[in-house]
């Protein structure tokens, strides 16, 4: 959608929409004056947004439920209130955020944190090559505090990007580097599913893991993690037994390299009995037309990697086809072979692939679309849309404020297509977590990036001097 009124970005009216409220009441959602310290439990109406994408059509305009001039009223670490002029309750923080956009925070719903430590490697290899040249060496080498340095390195990247909730594909690995890898992620701060592959003779871990390190956790969550072989039956069959037991999604790659064929994955998850809405299949580049037919049937949802899939020369997924077939779809960014966290670029990969393919400007996935894949589709195809992708009343507080007067945004044509093809990173000044301010004034709250750099640095040394 259009919008033809003016811009106006006053950037000198710091009261502006605060009505009465003092200087003390009201903080800017740039400069160090916006990372003050919140008081437990208090809340936050984000004031005079130029505009609220809502991403629920009941609240405001069109499918993205759009709405001007509007604020967002965050309590209790959910979203409480969307409108115009809402009244601050009692002792709220109000952060004045006009010119600014309001959107859920982005959805990633496939990725490989500790690949940040390969991150530009075996750049000249397909998916064949990457895994066995980059990715199967490396892994047995971190050792548990490599693997912390790694995953918050990429987790507070992917946060300072707008991420809010992110699913992690884990490879089998040691219950010491598990307890690493889940407490990075928890110190960053991110809501998070954890989707765990086991080892043969060690799948008990799974449980181990998510009753021990998980459950305890208030933004954590878990599946189980495959990778389909029709080879591998057995192994499949007890990872699905052990996902229905647990209440847990399955999560597997499925097509992604034309070889993969020869694995029958498709064929091996109906036989077990997981091909359903509990099924989370991730790239699904080589699907044919039968088989994007039965996943729109069974409800099977699909993770979309555009620009891993790329990078490792693997094809275009056929998501108009499988958009045509009714099936939930999300983002996925897919840990080094996407080098960095950029849900700007990978909406715009999305988008670009399906142009270039079909030589059609109206194909899907639209710019509208793909907002909705990154953000409310994204929490469907992971079963979380009851709680986060959307600002609507009652859901978890995962905000994010935009930036649109910045070199490389302004000035205003089309605000909706500018966010997919001008928006970038540092263009998301404000992230909140549940309600929590995450990142404040484009910078991360409480958080030493230089100390955070330097760790994975000397966990990339240690790397590269093993055996």
């Amino acid at each position: 959608m259009t919008f033809q009124n003016p811009l106006r970005l006053n950037r000198r009216s710091l009261l502006a929409g605060a009505g009465g409220l003092s200087l003390a009441a009201v903080s800017r959602t740039a400069g160090p004056a916006a990372a003050a310290p919140e008081r437990p439990g208090q809340a936050t109406l984000l004031r005079g947004a130029a505009l609220v994408l809502t991403m629920d059509p009941r609240i405001g305009e069109g499918d993205l439920g759009l709405l001007k001039d509007a604020d967002v009223l965050l309590q209790h670490g959910r979203i409480a209130k969307v409108g115009r002029k809402l009244e601050a309750p009692r002792g709220a923080r109000v952060r004045d955020v006009s010119g600014r956009f309001v959107l859920p925070g982005f959805v990633d719903i496939h990725n490989h944190l500790w690949q940040s430590s390969i991150r530009g490697g075996c750049s000249d290899q397909d998916l064949v090559g990457w895994l066995k040249s980059c990715n199967l060496s490396t892994l047995p080498k971190i050792d548990p505090a490599g693997m912390y340095a790694f995953v918050r390195l990429a987790a507070l990247d992917a946060l300072q990007a707008g991420v809010t909730t992110l699913v992690d594909w884990v490879h089998a690995m040691p219950y010491a580097s598990s307890e690493r890898y889940v407490q990075a992620l928890d110190d960053a701060g991110l809501r998070f599913v954890y989707a765990m592959a086991s080892a043969k003779g060690a799948e008990d871990q799974v449980r181990t893991v998510k009753e021990r390190l998980l459950d305890p956790l208030p933004l954590a969550s878990a599946q189980v993690a495959v990778h389909a072989r029709r080879g591998s039956i057995d192994s499949l069959r007890a990872s699905w037994k052990q996902a229905e037991d647990l209440g847990l999604m399955l999560n597997s790659h499925v097509l992604e390299h034309r070889t993969d064929r020869d694995e029958e994955q498709i064929a091996a998850l109906r036989e077990v009995g997981a091909f359903g809405p509990a099924l989370l299949m991730n790239h699904a580049v080589h699907l044919s037309r039968e088989e994007i037919a039965l996943v729109g049937d069974h409800d099977v949802r699909v993770a979309h990697c555009p620009l891993s899939n790329m990078r490792l020369a693997s094809g275009v997924m056929p998501l108009p086809q499988l958009h045509k077939a009714g099936v939930k779809m999300g983002l996925g960014h897919d840990g080094g072979t996407n080098d960095t966290s950029d849900m700007f670029a990978l909406m715009k990969a999305a988008v670009g692939l399906q142009r270039a393919v079909h030589e059609d400007p109206q194909i899907q996935p639209t710019l509208p679309a793909v907002l909705r894949m990154g953000t409310l589709g994204g929490a469907e195809a992971i079963g979380m849309a009851d709680q986060v992708g959307s600002l609507t009343p009652g859901k978890r507080a995962d905000v994010l404020v935009l930036d649109p007067g910045t070199l490389n945004f302004a000035p205003r044509f089309d605000w909706t297509s500018q966010i997919v093809l001008n928006g970038q990173p540092p263009n998301v000044t404000d992230v909140y977590v549940d309600g929590r301010l995450r990142k404040s004034g484009g910078a991360l709250v409480g958080v030493d990036t230089e100390k955070v750099v330097l760790a994975a640095e000397r966990a990339a040394a240690r790397l590269t001097s093993a055996p």
